[in-house]
């Protein structure tokens, strides 16, 4: 049985770990606020743009000329995996699920004996993915120094995926994130970037119908389809620090309530102890008592 001072030690350690706990729920409620107005403001102009690209793309669906961002290049062989995580952990099963969503997905393209390639941005997923697939990560991006995500960081992810792609490294691009729902429902996501995935409406948009396209749809698309590899990125990584704050939110919360539960515990534990070790001195002191 562990001795009062023990019990003691334990107790305060416990204390000490609850304090922590706390101030960090309390900080990670914070940067939720913002982070999730910049997530859902960044929200409808992503939709605005895949409506925009679904009406052009409607006009160039099978024209031998569409881009290649649109169209792919006709081969599926060799796929890329964009993993986005968070820089640091306590945030409970945030960057597991997504790192598993992209592990069980390169696990299916290589046993249909594909190609593939993974981008990790965040350490994270890095740590989690290289024990598994080392040799398949071919480029680690991490913003640990960077305060709040921007689209400059996002630029960066996208501007070497459409380098890679025009390089012919690869034939299909997906991006693995978590969308954020509430603060307990983080949805890890994959989304298809190359070729872009684009809604097909069978009724046509009453505000844009009214629009006509210079020089020529194609000529937009091929504007707009770059532009549009950045933009999901980034609303990717808003999406992410958003869930981040939300799961680190509710991690600490459950760490704080087994904390004050496990104190509970050491308390009762240490006064019945205590309790018994008085019993004991006194039931010495009265035997002896009685001997004499």
């Amino acid at each position: 049985m562990a001795s009062l001072k023990d019990l003691r030690n334990r107790i305060a350690s416990v204390k000490a770990t609850q304090k922590i706990t706390k101030a960090m729920q309390m900080v990670a409620a914070a940067k939720l606020r913002r982070a999730q107005t910049a997530a859902e403001a960044a929200r409808p102009y992503a939709d605005r743009m895949n409506k925009v690209l679904s009406n052009l793309a409607a006009g160039v669906k099978g024209n031998p000329g569409a881009p290649a961002l649109l169209a792919g290049n006709g081969k599926d062989q060799t796929h890329l995996l964009v993993v986005c995580t968070a820089e640091r952990g306590l945030c409970g099963a945030f960057n597991s699920s997504i790192a598993r969503l992209a592990r069980d997905k390169a696990q299916a393209l290589m046993a249909e004996g594909k190609t593939v390639k993974i981008v990790c941005v965040g350490k994270k997923g890095y740590d989690l993915l290289r024990r598994q697939f080392a040799k398949q990560i071919v480029e680690f991006i991490e913003f640990r120094s960077v305060r709040a995500i921007g689209f400059e960081q996002a630029d960066q992810v996208g501007q070497l995926v459409l380098k890679m792609f025009a390089d012919g490294e690869f034939d299909v691009c997906t991006l693995f994130f978590s969308r954020f729902r509430s603060v307990i429902a983080q949805i890890p996501t994959a989304l298809q970037l190359i070729p872009a995935q684009v809604e097909e409406s069978t009724t046509k948009d009453a505000s844009l119908a009214a629009y006509d396209y210079e020089p020529s749809d194609t000529a937009i698309l091929e504007t707009l389809l770059p532009r549009n590899v950045s933009m999901q990125v980034f609303s990717a990584l808003l999406e992410n620090a958003a869930s981040e704050q939300g799961a680190r939110m509710s991690a600490m919360d459950s760490a704080t309530r087994n904390a004050g539960e496990m104190i509970k515990k050491q308390t009762m534990l240490y006064n019945r102890t205590r309790q018994a070790m008085i019993t004991k001195e006194l039931i010495e002191i009265i035997s002896g008592a009685e001997a004499l």
